[in-house]
């Protein structure tokens, strides 16, 4: 049985690295660096997991950019590929759910690297790998649109569609349309790099694009 976790960890450090440590990234004000920091953090300490959007945000936001820093040089650097090569330590959660935790999140963020500059296609993944990215999308999606008030539907190439979210009163649906790995970009707010096409009532879109800009 294939780890997809260990697959997506390696793309992650092998992104990183061919980037560098202060190319662009799609995550706003990240350079490299802060991702790769980010990334290592959220493996080791239990600070900047809590943290994000929640009561210990500065501290989570401040331990990142300490750890940035000091990935500013190439040794620094390439100390935090190590660290993200090596995953997490025994005692942290991450270490018992690696499978469910960690495979769209490093997909994400190994497209977030690679289309940092604006200028990378998306890359050809071969059936097995878009089958396990669709599971885990079909299990995170109804969280990520919960705060629409249209419904959505995901559509792949080859027809196969999902709704995993009911429209709110009369907002109609939008049909969400792209390969596997777009439909994850849009699903976790990167819709502005994500290759994917939006049909349904003009009020519907723009509920789906007010959530997640871009998309």
């Amino acid at each position: 049985m294939t780890t997809w976790h260990a697959l997506e960890r390696a793309d992650l450090v092998q992104a990183l690295s061919e980037a560098g440590p202060d190319a662009p990234t799609l995550c706003a004000g990240w350079r490299t660096r802060h991702l790769a920091a980010h990334v290592v953090l959220r493996e080791r300490s239990l600070v900047v997991p809590a943290g994000l959007g929640g009561p210990l945000a500065e501290r989570a936001d401040q331990a990142i950019e300490d750890a940035a820093a000091q990935g500013a040089t190439a040794p620094g650097f390439e100390a935090l590929l190590e660290q993200i090569a090596e995953g997490p330590r025994p005692w942290h959660p991450l270490a018992w759910g690696a499978e469910l935790a960690n495979v769209l999140e490093f997909f994400v963020h190994t497209e977030d690297v690679r289309r940092g500059d604006g200028h990378a296609a998306p890359r050809g993944l071969d059936p097995d790998r878009s089958e396990a990215l669709w599971r885990q999308l079909l299990r995170m999606a109804p969280l990520a649109y919960r705060r629409s008030g249209a419904g959505v539907v995901l559509v792949r190439p080859d027809g196969v569609r999902r709704a995993v979210r009911r429209p709110t009163g009369d907002q109609g649906a939008v049909v969400v349309r792209g390969a596997v790995s777009e439909l994850v970009l849009h699903a976790f707010g990167r819709g502005a790099a994500a290759d994917v096409t939006l049909d349904g009532a003009p009020h519907a879109v723009d509920a789906v694009r007010d959530l997640l800009p871009g998309g």
